[in-house]
């Protein structure tokens, strides 16, 4: 093992090591002895915790013997992560108000992100170790050069299944008969409003337009289901459910409505927040043949078919019904940082441990030890509003 490995490798809060704010928090601590590499916690106070000689000490269930996914990837409480999110870059073509203030953001310079060989090298790791789903996420990935490049390495992966991504649509329509060529499988595109000028206002630039005629795209293109992530804002765009529903009644659309989370800078307060069941009780009243899908125990959405719909309605619980139970996911962020929890200010670098020079195993440990770390689920939604945690641009959607 390297020696920079030790003072480089990093569990974190805020937005980088030298934050003054939230500071770090803990460091993962990667040592070098005769029998092997050990992990540490340390805290601000600089006192250690227990140690591990390997994350395969670290505390876990029993894996059943047929199970495909490695160890690496099972944390404490038994959850297999089989579903990663790659935030390919945190640069975007929009400025929604959800995502980022008003001001902007500070974006990591070019050099400090992944570079493509750096992506597929760390995706190539999960798949291995038994992810079977990428997202491809942003900031907007459809504004990488190399966009088609990755795609085509990534689904190429022995092993894995499902290349999608989320996009914005706005230079989605032009690209995506490339993409798919490529190997994309699976769409989601952003649309909060079907009203181009309360699009303009919360997206902060023009483009509705575009993002319909990706829409269609997608379709034409043979997408089945095009998905269609809409957040759902009191005074917004809530009385526009019941209009987003008739998107599914002629066209094989699922319309995810999502409630508003709390990131940094979008000014998240609780009264914005309309909830799943307020939701529900707004399409039910519309619409009587609404009926439950069966769920998948990893799946994200409550989904729900109207009768005589082509398309489908779903519903992402994450403040008022959270699904801590069934996750499977881990993000990569584009500056190499590795995420256990969308919602836990906590990162471990994997990019500075991968350009020392460090072998896949070595990288494999970093990634397990920090797996076994994941909570059982997040805090409550007044918890996770007071919760330092990058704004969105930064995460990846």
């Amino acid at each position: 093992m390297r020696p920079c490995v030790s003072r480089i490798i990093n569990w974190r809060r805020g937005l980088s090591s030298s934050s003054s704010a939230d500071g770090t928090i803990m460091s993962l601590i990667l040592r070098e002895h005769n029998n092997g590499p050990s992990f540490g916690i340390r805290h601000m106070n600089g006192t250690m915790t227990k140690t591990y000689a390997t994350s395969s000490e670290m505390p876990s269930v029993e894996v059943p013997k047929d199970n495909p996914v490695s160890d690496i990837l099972v944390d404490s409480f038994g959850r297999l992560h089989t579903y990663l999110r790659i935030s390919l870059t945190e640069r975007c073509n929009l400025r929604c108000q959800y995502c980022m203030p008003a001001e902007g953001v500070e974006l990591t310079s070019s050099p400090q992100l992944l570079s493509q060989n750096e992506i597929v090298r760390l995706a190539n790791l999960f798949v291995s170790s038994g992810v079977t789903k990428i997202r491809l996420t942003g900031g907007e990935p459809t504004i990488r050069k190399d966009i088609d490049e990755i795609c085509l390495q990534l689904s190429n992966l022995p092993g894995l299944k499902t290349l999608a991504m989320t996009t914005n649509g706005i230079t989605l329509a032009n690209k995506l008969p490339r993409l798919k060529e490529c190997g994309l499988s699976l769409l989601n595109i952003s649309l909060d409003t079907l009203v181009p000028a309360k699009f303009e206002f919360m997206t902060r630039r023009k483009g509705h337009e575009r993002v319909l005629k990706s829409i269609d795209a997608a379709i034409e293109l043979g997408y089945n289901p095009v998905k269609v992530n809409c957040v759902v804002m009191r005074g917004f765009n809530d009385d526009e459910i019941c209009d987003f529903v008739e998107l599914t009644r002629e066209k094989p659309i699922n319309v995810r409505f999502i409630e508003f989370m709390p990131f940094d800078g979008n000014v998240w307060n609780v009264t914005k927040l309309v909830s799943y069941s307020e939701m529900l009780n707004i399409v039910v009243k519309k619409y009587t043949g609404l009926r439950r899908i069966q769920d998948h125990p990893t799946e994200t959405a409550k989904n729900f078919r109207i009768d005589g719909h082509q398309g489908t309605v779903s519903f992402i619980t994450s403040m008022t019904e959270h699904f801590c139970a069934g996750c499977n996911r881990l993000r990569l962020l584009a500056d190499g940082n590795f995420k256990v929890c969308l919602f836990s200010p906590s990162e471990v670098g994997l990019r500075d441990p991968l350009r020392c020079g460090v072998d896949d195993n070595e990288l494999k440990e970093i990634i397990g030890a920090a797996v076994k770390r994941k909570k059982a689920a997040h805090a409550g939604m007044f918890d996770i509003a007071k919760t330092p945690n990058r704004p969105m641009i930064h995460i990846g959607g």
